[in-house]
């Protein structure tokens, strides 16, 4: 009887305890602004984010992701010679926490935290990174996003505004 008992414990506690939790992976195009609008002309954001709801309407979890920024030409003219420079890609590995509030059934807020771990140039050692956003649910399975991402680096901050789409499994 006491087996049976405990067993039993174990189960509604199991079930008491099971949250919904959802794997998502998006995608967006992004615009540099700010201090390096004028070496990188635009990027390629991808996140991969695994949420836990812990209230209803409240999700939070680990996120990863990848933010590729690519270098804009710019002329540099002297003694009659103009010569084309490349501006160099950036490329940032952000990891941190998600966290996310359903205002309605459709609408959306919510903010990312870490750490972007700097890929490229040579020098880029990465800094906290920050990313508030909003969405707007198009169904079950995807939702059309807006995010402000910054990355503090030592003495300038990189700043993107995106608009891309995420996608649930």
């Amino acid at each position: 009887m006491r087996k049976l008992f405990i067993l039993a414990a174990i189960a509604v506690m199991g079930f008491t305890t099971v949250q919904a939790q959802q794997f998502k992976a998006g995608i967006a195009a992004a615009l540099p602004i700010g201090d390096f609008d004028e070496v990188n002309s635009f990027g390629v954001q991808a996140d991969f984010m695994y949420l836990f709801e812990v209230a209803d309407g409240v999700h939070v979890g680990p996120i990863a992701g990848v933010a590729h920024y690519f270098g804009k030409d710019s002329e540099v003219s002297g003694g009659g010679i103009t010569v084309t420079v490349e501006g160099p890609d950036a490329t940032f590995l952000p990891v941190g926490v998600t966290g996310r509030v359903m205002l309605s059934d459709q609408f959306m807020l919510g903010a990312d935290l870490g750490y972007a771990l700097g890929i490229a140039p040579d020098g880029n050692d990465g800094g906290f990174h920050y990313k508030p956003r909003v969405g707007y649910q198009l169904s079950d399975l995807a939702m059309i996003g807006l995010a402000y991402s910054g990355v503090s680096l030592d003495g300038a901050t990189f700043n993107a505004i995106s608009l891309g789409v995420e996608f649930g499994f």
